[in-house]
């Protein structure tokens, strides 16, 4: 929505700069984030306490109310502040993106220039290998410059180590004091595997469906100009 009402022509697959395409990104991620933090800080408790345990929620809204009773609104979003960094990570994962689509695109435009092809407007489409391959490395290139965050807003959130991290430069400190550079891309792997799948099936879907919409768009226009020609070949 963002890139189709910004964009001097009004069409969605016009080429922005990269620092464009990265604050479009940040302002809906921020949002986002903001939105979804109370959930966060409840996911985080529920994952790292015991099902026994006397403070344990028994689920999302018996967190929600528990938190807010206890703690208020800031504890809700404790840890806002470092969600909101967190936007670069969505942020770079869609500049990343954007930018390899377009790189892409040129390269099929210079292969169809090459072989005497004539280029249309059917020929933008990529192939849902591309779009796997692109949407997979852009999701690697974003979490491997922003995980470091992630694992320190975990142990802020985190009522059980609460008195280990009070605050993000004493979290920051222990961890690099403690476990070096390798503490703060702990459980990476394992988020590898669980992000990847779903990033890559979520944008080779929505490529696909933005595609087949915009070619219905596409007919429908084409109908409707052929219809106005007729009418105007049968006026007197």
């Amino acid at each position: 929505m963002l890139k189709k009402r910004m964009s001097p022509t009004g069409d969605p697959s016009y080429k922005f700069s990269s620092a464009t395409t990265l604050l479009y990104a940040a302002e809906a991620s921020a949002v986002t984030a903001v939105m979804t933090n109370p959930i966060w800080v409840v996911k985080v408790r529920m994952f790292t306490t015991r099902a026994d345990s006397p403070h344990a929620y028994r689920g999302l809204w018996h967190g929600l109310s528990s938190v807010y009773r206890s703690e208020g609104m800031r504890g809700l979003y404790k840890g806002t502040s470092l969600a909101l960094f967190g936007v670069s990570n969505g942020a770079l994962q869609f500049m990343g993106y954007e930018q390899l689509k377009w790189l892409c695109t040129e390269q099929k435009k210079r292969k169809f220039a090459n072989q005497g092809k004539e280029w249309s407007v059917e020929a933008e489409k990529l192939s849902n290998t591309t779009y796997t391959v692109i949407s997979g490395a852009s999701k690697l290139f974003a979490l491997a410059a922003t995980y470091p965050y992630q694992v320190v807003r975990s142990r802020i959130q985190n009522n059980a180590i609460a008195h280990l991290y009070p605050n993000i430069p004493t979290c920051i400190a222990r961890t690099w004091r403690e476990e070096g550079i390798t503490g703060f891309y702990r459980g990476l792997g394992t988020n590898l595997v669980r992000v990847l799948p779903g990033t890559c099936v979520t944008f080779v879907v929505y490529e696909n469906l933005a595609w087949m919409l915009k070619s219905s768009a596409r007919s429908r226009e084409e109908t409707g100009v052929g219809q106005d020609r007729e009418l105007e070949a049968e006026l007197p």
